[in-house]
């Protein structure tokens, strides 16, 4: 009954009915909200990410194919949204840890810092876009399987295939490229 409820409401938007849209946001704004808070661990960061995602979600409307549910297509727009703003955020306000124990970091220090989240960037784009979003949920949200399965609407034992074939995709690129700072990790 709640797939019918949505297909309505995501037809009368796009009808131009925009008070449409409220029932969508009264429906999911709680769900959202909690799967939002779990990965930025921020009540105030969570409650402007999930406005960002039900702008985002209300500009996309029409990209929803009406394949699967409507709440899986929601989730996984939302989701793709709050890692692109981490990314963007992690961009632009790098905070590099002292490493050394020194108390100071040093340019070689940076540098290095810098180098490493290239690779890792580097080795992260190699992956499927649904792959890199579960590998970024799990190590980066610390999200658990069934956390991830939920959001994504798959099942537990993709979510652990998918993690354990993203991983080994990675280590092959690494000892591929026989050099960087993860070589010696694989």
């Amino acid at each position: 009954m709640e797939q019918q409820d949505d297909f309505y409401f995501v037809e009368q938007v796009l009808a131009g009915n925009k008070q449409a849209f409220a029932f969508i946001i009264n429906r999911y704004k709680n769900r959202l909200y909690a799967m939002v808070l779990r990965m930025v661990k921020n009540s105030e960061e969570a409650k402007d990410l999930v406005q960002e995602c039900f702008i985002k979600v209300y500009g996309q409307l029409d990209k929803y194919e009406r394949k699967g549910s409507f709440a899986s297509w929601l989730y996984r727009v939302s989701v793709n949204h709050c890692m692109d703003t981490f990314r963007k955020k992690q961009l632009h306000t790098v905070e590099y840890s002292d490493e050394t124990g020194g108390g100071s970091l040093t340019p070689e220090v940076i540098y290095l810092q810098k180098e490493k989240y290239k690779q890792l960037e580097s080795l992260l784009a190699t992956l499927k876009k649904e792959d890199r979003l579960i590998v970024l949920l799990k190590y980066t949200n610390d999200l658990s399987y069934e956390e991830i399965g939920a959001i994504l609407d798959i099942p537990i034992h993709t979510v652990a295939n998918k993690i354990h074939r993203a991983k080994n995709q990675m280590r092959k690129k690494v000892q591929q490229e026989k050099g960087g700072y993860f070589h010696e990790m694989f």
